[in-house]
């Protein structure tokens, strides 16, 4: 499609809510692909769905467009069960954006040069799901019906997240099969990951991270090799309804909620399925990754210490709290910083489940996870980090490609709680890189977006310095005249906003969905120059390659689409949409064109 615009500009006022719980870090909060034009007539409000089925025998995948400007996939209305299937809808084509800058002259297709293309994917989070340290039992104190539903557990546990590494690898298998900008036709230069790339900060789900991007044997499996030792098994033992169990009902057991309540599947082999090794493909473009509070602090939120470590290792799980256990005694031991006390309660409980421990499991200090990107198949090297960060066990970088610095930050507050700041020695080297760089376009990647880089906290992590918060950020980038672009994660969601410049102009921040929450996306970005005085960024929208269908069990892909369809059905997200509203999804992105000083 023509990225070309006959339609007329519009100013973005975004309708899509933000969630009230950004996954787990608000948990604890406080402390290939066809030609689609010819297949959309007969796609389009097509429909799959899992409910009421085993998935052994369902129909074959259908063949899907490689971006969102070719098939856009939507949740459907739910069914007489609950569940929602997902059906496909026309493409989206780019909206041209004129918050910044007057519409540039016409022509400028022909006109164009492209100047960069690159994909940034976010909030990963590739989990460990039978870690003894992951706190599923709080997710049910935000079910619909709850009578304290906060928003403030929400996503403590999804019922997708056994399937985050194939998801991860059906993404990079689609970033692979485009090659090109949807809009420039430049080829890829490179990937951009924006933090939360695991999920708990434990060694394996670091390295998983690291594996499905560069690619080769993945087996996403701890503990017991031989069996799945979570919440979703069917132990008559520790069985809880609260969690969705894919192998059905023990004798003499009630459905779980997912099952009777929402029309979940019965999908039997499921937990044989996840844990099977398989061969990643590996992204074929250079990759670099930014730091996020997931990567950084026990459950996106606590300093990690000897006793989080020792749980992470150790040979008990949390499957049900007991009745005597209230949110309000939850919620006080986050407020005083009490949670290792409940959790040395909770796992003396009746609903504790013994599970085989693990080496792979402890949790990494920052530097430790600088370190593993150099243990890699990838490029390049380090993935960004540099010896400068070994050395000073610090997370943030730059690098330069063609006509463009790229400045990594590190918005993780070492002392805790899950959004962002930066620490005043890396803010130093900000403005210092920043006044260094009149001679190339500026993006700038980091994990937190300006709107959460509020987290004044200091002292529990070791770091007592005053912290700089995302206003501090924006005003610097916008006293640097060749910045023209921030793009993050965090938020789970896609959105787009201009930051003006007094004077004209200014820079584009760029939100991205993530891989673990629905609607599963990444966005490639391309700059072009208009060759009128005006600079163009166009934002793409993508889905992973997993098709739409029932596919069955049989490969990394299917597994994938079956994650795909879960999201869409999480009661907990309700009516909530991540994908943003149409203003921030596929969008051209009109700037003045910085000079840049030779």
């Amino acid at each position: 499609m023509s990225s070309e615009s006959s339609a007329t500009p519009e100013s973005h006022a975004s309708s899509a809510t933000d969630r009230t719980a950004l996954g787990r870090r608000q948990l604890l909060r406080g402390g290939a692909g066809i030609g689609v034009a010819g297949a959309l007539a007969g796609m389009a409000g097509s429909a799959s769905g899992l409910a009421g089925h085993a998935v052994a025998g369902l129909g074959r995948a259908r063949v899907r467009g490689l971006t969102t400007l070719d098939l856009v996939l939507q949740r459907g209305e739910p069914g007489a069960n609950g569940w929602r299937a997902i059906v496909t809808a026309p493409g989206e084509r780019h909206r041209m954006r004129l918050d910044l800058a007057e519409r540039p002259r016409r022509g400028r297709r022909r006109r164009r040069r492209p100047l960069l293309a690159f994909v940034q994917i976010s909030d990963v989070h590739i989990v460990d799901a039978q870690s003894p340290l992951r706190v599923e039992w709080t997710d049910r104190y935000d079910d619909p019906g709850s009578p304290l539903a906060l928003g403030l557990f929400s996503s403590a546990w999804r019922p997708q997240e056994v399937l985050s590494a194939q998801v991860a690898d059906s993404m990079v298998r689609q970033v692979n099969a485009i090659r090109r900008g949807p809009a420039t036709g430049r080829r890829l230069d490179l990937v951009v990951q924006t933090g939360d790339n695991s999920d708990n900060s434990q060694l394996n789900e670091i390295r998983w991270n690291i594996d499905v991007l560069d690619g080769g044997t993945l087996t996403p499996d701890s503990g017991d090799l031989s069996r799945y030792e979570g919440v979703a098994d069917a132990d008559p033992t520790t069985y809880d309804p609260s969690y969705w169990h894919p192998e059905g009902t023990p004798e003499g057991a009630e459905d779980d909620l997912p099952r009777s309540r929402y029309g979940f599947p019965v999908v039997p082999g499921l937990l044989d399925a996840v844990r099977r090794p398989f061969r990643a493909q590996g992204l074929r473009l250079p990759w670099y990754s930014a730091f996020g509070n997931h990567d950084g602090l026990v459950q996106g939120n606590f300093p990690a210490d000897g006793v989080f470590d020792a749980f992470a290792r150790g040979d008990l799980k949390v499957i049900t709290p007991p009745p005597s256990v209230k949110q309000s005694e939850v919620l006080q031991a986050l407020a005083t910083g009490k949670v290792t006390d409940l959790l040395a309660k909770l796992v003396d409980g009746p609903g504790t489940k013994q599970v085989t421990p693990d080496e792979g499991r402890r949790l990494l200090s920052r530097a430790q996870v600088v370190e593993e990107h150099f243990s890699t198949r990838g490029l390049p090297v380090g993935h960004g980090f540099t010896e400068e960060n070994r050395a000073a066990g610090t997370a943030y970088y730059s690098f330069d490609t063609g006509a463009f610095r790229f400045v990594v930050l590190d918005s993780v507050n070492p002392n805790g709680q899950s959004d962002g700041s930066l620490d005043a020695t890396q803010f130093a080297w900000l403005q210092d890189l920043l006044a260094a760089s009149a001679d190339r376009y500026v993006v700038v990647a980091s994990h937190h977006t300006s709107t959460s880089m509020g987290n004044r906290l200091v002292g529990t992590g070791g770091d007592v310095a005053p912290r700089v918060l995302g206003p501090e950020v924006v005003a610097a980038l916008l006293a640097t005249p060749t910045v023209v672009a921030w793009v993050n994660g965090h938020s789970h969601r896609n959105r787009i906003t201009p930051h003006a410049r007094e004077g004209g102009g200014g820079f584009w921040e760029v939100n991205t969905a993530s891989h673990i929450d629905w609607p599963q996306q990444s966005r490639i970005v391309e700059v072009a120059d208009n060759r009128d005085g005006t600079l163009s960024i166009f934002t793409t929208v993508l889905d992973h390659a997993a098709p739409v269908g029932d596919p069955g069990l049989d490969s990394p892909l299917a597994l994938a689409a079956l994650a795909r369809e879960l999201a869409a059905n999480d009661w907990q997200e309700g009516t909530k949409d991540r994908a943003g509203a149409r203003l921030d999804r596929n969008c051209e992105l009109v700037l003045p064109k910085p000079r840049l000083r030779r």
